[in-house]
């Protein structure tokens, strides 16, 4: 049975759904040019009309990580639509007021992170998921995900993968699906089309976005 406040975010019937996961060591440069590089492209990111932004920096600390968290929550709009989403922290989503939290697979249920979230004053929070089989998606969805990153789909580390298409497909098409999926690993303006008919609601992606003009590139994507 699906908690009551599953379905919060519905599947789009309009442009697909995109989201940026953040990698700031993927920019050149010495740290401190890798953190304005990264911010800068949040920006560029959240004026081009993506989703979802995910602050995705695993290495740093707790206090690192809120402090680059703050800067990136003063780029949003209270009015837009962009979403910040902290990768796998509550406790620091709360601290710097992004609107949510992306969590690994077999992390903190989505509900917990809900309900850790509200008892801290965010109302409706944004809960993503990362999931890579159709058992994962149906657990994140009956405990209540706003959406779900379905990898790897194209490529993982590198590496091509043979059947993430195949895998990808029969996520998506579980019967009585609500909640949006989005596509991630090896995601191209080339392969979109293929995660797209496949059944995905948007596409997840670094390099796609870091090293693009993301304007062009969500127009491009939604063009699709």
């Amino acid at each position: 049975m699906k908690l009551p406040y599953s379905g919060y975010l519905k599947r789009p019937h309009g442009p697909m759904l995109l989201c940026y996961i953040t990698s700031r060591r993927q920019f050149p440069g010495n740290p401190g040019d890798q953190v304005r590089q990264l911010l800068d492209k949040i920006e560029e990111s959240v004026a081009a009309g993506v989703d979802y932004i995910q602050l995705r920096e695993k290495d740093l600390s707790a206090r690192a990580l809120e402090g680059l968290a703050e800067a990136a929550i003063r780029l949003f709009s209270a009015d837009g639509p962009a979403r910040l989403l902290i990768n796998s922290r509550p406790d620091v989503a709360l601290a710097c007021g992004a609107h949510g939290v992306h969590l690994p697979a077999n992390d903190l249920l989505p509900s917990e992170a809900r309900a850790l979230l509200a008892r801290g004053g965010c109302a409706h929070p944004v809960i993503a998921v990362s999931v890579h089989s159709v058992e994962e998606l149906s657990h994140a969805e009956s405990h209540g995900a706003d959406f779900a990153v379905f990898a790897p789909v194209f490529e993982k580390n590198g590496r091509k993968v043979s059947d993430g298409l195949l895998k990808l497909e029969q996520a998506c098409q579980r019967p009585n699906r609500d909640m949006p999926v989005l596509a991630l690993g090896g995601i191209t303006l080339e392969n979109a089309r293929q995660s797209m008919d496949a059944g995905a609601d948007g596409i997840a992606a670094i390099r796609l976005f870091q090293e693009n003009d993301v304007a062009g590139i969500a127009a491009r994507l939604r063009a699709v």
